[in-house]
């Protein structure tokens, strides 16, 4: 019994209204709009307003995905939300989300591999479907990380942003649709890149204190590990596949900063037009990066049916991983 194909078959994003500019960032922190393109390539980023949760953002996503999609909220059977910046550590953000979409068919969890997590999820929604246990999984990656940013902090707060986009991965022309994955994991690079001091890392003795709960990034080795990392996943999915890098397309990475996006693209010896990137306009916005982007470039009219694309991502853990997907999706 052969395989069946399983790829994306819809896809839907949400952004908070809200817009902070490296302008506006100016009067809050030592920094300024030259130095922040310059170092990273942001101009802009989304911020959720107060009284707007994260749930919000992932149930909108999810909805506009599943009509992209063309089926009905009940037969999404799973919801998978990619997230390191959970509304709570639980319930989990997928049955806020599920309850907010009425997806009362669902089972629903959260996965957690920081800026990697859409990655993962995609592997883990193809093995899912593919086993015959699941007919349309609902993937979102949604990140609120600006309520994690210290504002005082010019090395981080300029950095992120918030936003959620979602994608459904179902059945799809034999062919088509996710072909392979290469996952990675550090824990011996933990403390480049974490978020002290939450979850059970809290103790008892502690309750009561305040405590630093913000990102801290060791911004140097974590752009070493970024530019290392993206062209050795790239190249090991592409050995598993027996596809060359020719035959790409696009490759769409995490959103993190552009100078590690356009470093990778000269160590792998392609042009920057291949490597995709809209950090300008959202930030970083972890799990959800990817997914943003590849929600910007179907809206664009960039990806057409059949078109090999890599999803690269990396981030805290340390994580990283990679998806080779031939697109199937047509709008």
């Amino acid at each position: 019994m052969s395989k069946k194909s399983v790829g994306i078959t819809g896809i839907g994003a949400s952004l908070p209204k809200k817009i902070v500019t490296n302008k506006d960032l100016e009067s809050v922190v030592d920094t300024t709009d030259e130095w922040i393109r310059k170092r990273t390539g942001i101009e802009e980023r989304r911020v959720l307003e107060v009284g707007q949760n994260l749930s919000d953002l992932g149930a909108q996503a999810g909805k506009d995905a599943i009509s992209s999609a063309n089926i009905s909220v009940d037969e999404i059977d799973m919801i998978i939300v990619a997230t390191g910046s959970p509304e709570l550590i639980w319930p989990s953000t997928a049955c806020l989300v599920q309850q907010k979409m009425g997806a009362n068919s669902a089972a629903a969890f959260d996965l957690q591999a920081a800026c990697t997590g859409f990655t993962y999820g995609i592997d883990i929604a193809s093995q899912l479907l593919s086993s015959g246990g699941y007919k349309n999984i609902l993937l979102i990656g949604a990140e609120a990380m600006t309520r994690y940013v210290d504002w005082s902090d010019r090395s981080t707060c300029v950095l992120f942003g918030d936003g959620a986009a979602a994608v459904v991965v179902g059945e799809v022309e034999e062919g088509l649709g996710i072909i392979s994955s290469d996952l990675g994991a550090d824990g011996n690079g933990s403390d480049l890149l974490e978020i002290p001091n939450s979850g059970s890392a809290i103790t008892h003795d502690k309750l009561g204190d305040v405590v630093d709960q913000t990102i801290k990034m060791n911004g140097a080795d974590v752009f070493k590990f970024a530019v290392r990392v993206i062209p050795a996943t790239i190249e090991s999915l592409l050995n598993k596949s027996g596809v060359m890098l020719e035959d790409i397309s696009l490759i769409v990475p995490h959103q993190a900063n552009k100078r590690i996006t356009y470093s990778a693209a000269e160590k792998l010896g392609i042009s920057k037009e291949v490597m995709v990137s809209n950090i300008s306009k959202y930030g970083n916005t972890g799990a959800a990066s990817i997914p943003l982007a590849l929600f910007g470039l179907e809206n664009e009219g960039r990806l057409e049916k059949g078109d090999l694309i890599i999803t690269v991502g990396f981030g805290a853990g340390l994580t990283w991983g990679s998806n080779l997907i031939k697109w199937s999706k047509t709008s």
